[in-house]
């Protein structure tokens, strides 16, 4: 058997808008045997250029950066680099986001508070080709899978809804009727699972359906 991707030193991008918690990562991986961090990035498009400069083994991305959130990253860092191997660190564990990350060609997804052995063990297993969700991560996707899609014009009511935005303003907002903007609302309650605007929003906000900026 090969052990090479044990015994070769795997060098790392590590990816993240807070400085404090970038460093901290960095201070540990560079702690641990077979692991050395050769660039650090703290966005979106400075994650693009390094990447493209150093050709890292692994990139650590985080989701919300600024310039470039990390699903754009992610997807500009695939289009020049198709092998690249990212796995996503975050805070946030709203399945949209899950989905979105893994779309755009995520092998790996973790959030942050995990420890030292699920961070190597994701990294050891996205730098040998396979993929690392923990079993949290893999149910909140599989709900997410299972869910009823929603429209690009549900979405943008969605978003409204979650501004505070009324019948009305939403109508005026998006040029339609009020009558179509109570058959999206009557719609996307459906495929939520919810029954009224507030349930709608709390929902939307949690699975990373809506973020609020």
């Amino acid at each position: 058997m090969d052990d090479t991707t044990h015994t070769a030193t795997i060098r790392i991008l590590v990816v993240d808008d807070h400085h404090i918690v970038r460093q901290g990562l960095v201070a540990l991986l560079n702690t641990l045997p077979g692991f050395e961090v050769i660039a650090e990035a703290g966005d979106g498009v400075e994650a693009i250029a390094l990447h493209r400069e150093h050709q890292p083994d692994i990139t650590i991305m985080d989701l919300r950066l600024p310039r470039m959130n990390g699903v754009e990253a992610i997807t500009r860092i695939r289009e020049e680099s198709p092998g690249a191997r990212i796995v996503v660190l975050t805070t946030f564990d709203g399945d949209e986001d899950i989905y979105r990350a893994l779309q755009a060609g995520a092998r790996g997804y973790l959030l942050k508070g995990m420890d030292a052995d699920d961070l190597t063990a994701a990294i050891r297993s996205v730098h040998a080709g396979k993929s690392r969700i923990p079993t949290v991560v893999a149910e909140r996707l599989a709900e997410r899978m299972s869910g009823s899609e929603l429209t690009a014009r549900e979405l943008d009511v969605l978003r409204l809804i979650v501004q505070g935005r009324s019948n009305r303003e939403i109508a005026a907002d998006l040029h339609i009727s009020e009558a179509t903007v109570k058959t999206h609302i009557n719609n996307l309650l459906s495929k939520l699972g919810v029954s009224d605007r507030t349930q709608a929003a709390t929902t939307a906000l949690q699975r990373g359906l809506v973020h609020l900026e």
